[in-house]
């Protein structure tokens, strides 16, 4: 067997103290930075956010599990937005934990492979890289060819990541304690840090559960079967297990390379990110809660293809109606009805003190792209106001204070934001408005992407987001 030094540290104290004496560290060393440089140090407080940045990815990386994933949630925030330039360094080292987590040894992993699937690697696979392609926060992905001639990509968990994980979730400090550094470096105010914690750690113990997360890409598979330009792999279920999942590989480039394309290719990419995280629950009940960049293969022919599915929401049919309708009635301007809505889906009580003006506001702001002359151009502007709709809520007038956010929509928040970060650094240009309608079935499509989706929506018989009889 391989060392045990590749294993998750385990147990409350020893995965709590490392992060809560550097939080603590950390606090008293900015401190002496800044008079440092009010005593004439220049950029004194600089060089030390950025130290200290490489030192909090480094920790957040060889902790994986919670805190990494954690971290790689915070990566994608744009601190910047809410005037927050302190946290510039963090966000760019923490970034890196999106693909370039320390790897556990190849002869480990092997180990891990042949306990759950009773096979050795060579036995499974006819060819087996050794080296990862991408060392995530709960497991690694190895590439492999199964004795068929397909290419495949293999996830394995790191070995004692399901334990170490459960006693995080139960110690509701470690969390808390990670989200209070960023919020404080970063500048930002949460709504309710308890409930943003408690929904990530129920989603992170999901994703440990490799057979649930088998059955979410067969169910988007299968959604998303013979589509254009969506790809979603397919589980091959001989090969895989409850600590390895193995699916058919997707090629394509990765999140670095995609953002040095050309426009026109970033463009496409943008519209067909946009139709996938916004189609999901307009064809189906289902919700993909992690549109992360690295989560995406981006190929030059336009299409890209989605490969992580820990993260998945299903939504009861009778929200899923409210819901759109909700956000339909926010692109038509109908306050009351955005009000109304918003009650019955979940988001206010019946005794609500958020009046329908404020409500409708509070929404047009998070749709200004829909709302805005077509097309439009995600820029950084649009990462700023979803921050500022959605977590960044230090004015006691903001409406999200006296919100009631449904227990199976709170990911609605992370879909936005993330699906905005990914657009406005492609810096995409699309017709966001034409696209929702398009989606919800009240127009036909005008952009060729569009027209090919609308083909297979009939082709395969599938509902549009609304029900036209229903519209206003």
């Amino acid at each position: 067997m391989a060392g045990q030094e590749d294993r998750v540290p385990r147990g409350r104290v020893r995965r709590t103290v490392p992060l809560a004496g550097f939080t603590a560290r950390a606090a008293g060393g900015r401190m002496v930075a800044s008079l440092r440089e009010k005593a004439g140090d220049a950029g004194a407080v600089g060089r030390f956010h950025e130290r200290t940045a490489e030192r909090y990815a480094e920790l957040l990386g060889h902790s994986k599990g919670v805190l990494m994933k954690a971290g790689q949630l915070l990566s994608m925030v744009d601190a910047s937005a809410v005037g927050s330039g302190g946290f510039s360094p963090y966000q760019k080292a923490l970034a890196r934990l999106q693909a370039d987590a320390p790897p556990m040894d190849p002869a480990l992993a092997k180990d891990v492979l042949h306990a759950d699937l009773g096979r050795p690697a060579e036995k499974v696979f006819a060819e087996f890289a050794e080296e990862p392609m991408a060392a995530a926060s709960i497991g690694q992905v190895h590439h492999a060819v199964l004795h068929d001639g397909r290419q495949v990509a293999v996830k394995i968990q790191y070995p004692g990541a399901a334990e170490a994980i459960r006693a995080d979730l139960a110690n509701t400090e470690l969390l808390a304690t990670f989200f209070r550094m960023a919020t404080s470096v970063a500048g930002i105010t949460m709504p309710d840090t308890r409930r943003a914690t408690a929904e990530i750690a129920d989603r992170i113990a999901e994703e440990l559960d490799y057979r649930l997360e088998a059955a979410n890409i067969s169910a988007f598979s299968e959604l998303y079967r013979d589509h254009p330009f969506i790809r979603i792999p397919e589980v091959v279920y001989e090969a895989s297990g409850d600590r390895v999942l193995t699916m058919t590989y997707l090629d394509g480039l990765d999140w670095a390379a995609a953002q040095r394309a050309d426009q026109d290719l970033k463009n496409s990419w943008g519209e067909v990110i946009l139709r996938f995280s916004g189609g999901a629950f307009r064809h189906a009940n289902l919700f993909h809660a992690d549109p992360h960049p690295a989560n995406c293969r981006f190929g030059l022919d336009g299409r890209v293809g989605f490969v992580d599915f820990g993260c998945v929401t299903v939504i009861p049919e009778a929200q899923r109606q409210s819901f759109l309708k909700m956000v339909r009635a926010a692109i038509d301007g109908r306050r009351q009805d955005v009000h109304d809505l918003m009650a019955e889906v979940g988001f206010l009580t019946t005794d609500s003190a958020v009046s329908a003006d404020e409500a409708y506001q509070w929404y047009a702001g998070l749709a200004d792209e829909y709302l805005a002359p077509q097309p439009v151009t995600f820029t950084h502007d649009t990462s700023k106001r979803a921050i500022q709709g959605l977590i960044d809520v230090r004015s006691a007038a903001h409406p999200v204070r006296r919100m009631s956010i449904p227990h199976n929509l709170v990911f609605f928040s992370r879909i936005n934001l993330m699906a905005n970060a990914i657009l406005a650094a492609l810096e995409a240009t699309i017709y966001a408005r034409s696209i929702l309608d398009d989606m919800d079935g009240l127009v036909e499509a005008i952009t060729p992407l569009g027209k090919q989706h609308d083909a297979w929506v009939h082709r395969r018989g599938l509902p549009h987001g609304l029900d036209p009889h229903d519209h206003p």
